[in-house]
């Protein structure tokens, strides 16, 4: 008796040589190797981003300069100007008040006093010094606006004046209001008077007051 067998391919056998096959899963195109990272934002988003119009209240307004203020001469009557070194501005201006403002012109415009007391000794130097600055006055080669009150001339030494210094002081009255300061031994120590001298306390009046003074000291 012939039995009718057909041919079977041999699955077990291959399967457990080889394993299941299983199919691979798809790799996404943004992590597949080899290829770029797609971009969020195109050129032309970015080109019209810039070139965009900016909102007004966005706008920055420039910023206007602070503008200075001169400060006030806080009652200050007068400025003490030096016509040279040691000339005794400082002395004076402790003494009588008012700015010491040494060897140069004050400025008006930051509310420095612009009545001015010209202060010289009473050497030869000194009143040359000063009769140089009495010219700028004169001929307009000093700051506008100041008002010469006087010319302080205080002693250099005790005792009385030299002819021929006594002779230049005549000069400068013609020239300005003078007045002299006498020697006072207290304030070469840099103590103070009890009570003012006659001349001192005519320029203390005129400093305090602004007041004429024509016969001067």
């Amino acid at each position: 008796m012939r039995l009718n067998v057909q041919s079977t391919p041999h699955v077990g056998a291959e399967i457990w040589v080889r394993g299941p096959v299983a199919p691979r899963p798809p790799v996404p195109d943004t992590v597949r190797p080899g290829r770029p990272t797609p971009q969020v934002t195109s050129l032309s988003a970015a080109t019209a981003a810039e070139s965009a119009p900016v909102a007004p209240d966005e706008r920055v307004e420039p910023v206007a300069p602070v503008a200075s203020v001169a400060p006030k001469s806080d009652g200050i009557a007068v400025s003490w100007v030096t016509a040279h070194g040691g000339a005794g501005a400082s002395t004076l201006a402790a003494a009588l008040g008012g700015a010491d403002l040494g060897g140069r012109w004050p400025d008006v415009a930051r509310g420095e006093p612009a009545r001015v007391v010209l202060v010289a000794r009473t050497h030869a130097a000194g009143m040359e010094a000063a009769s140089r600055l009495l010219g700028d006055l004169r001929t307009g080669r000093t700051p506008a606006g100041l008002d010469l009150l006087a010319l302080a001339l205080v002693a250099d030494a005790p005792g009385r004046l030299p002819r021929q210094l006594a002779r230049r002081i005549k000069v400068l009255r013609s020239a300005a209001r003078v007045h002299t300061v006498p020697w006072i031994p207290s304030w070469r120590l840099g103590g103070s008077v009890g009570s003012l001298p006659r001349e001192v306390a005519a320029l203390a009046a005129l400093v305090g007051t602004g007041t004429d003074d024509p016969e001067g000291a």
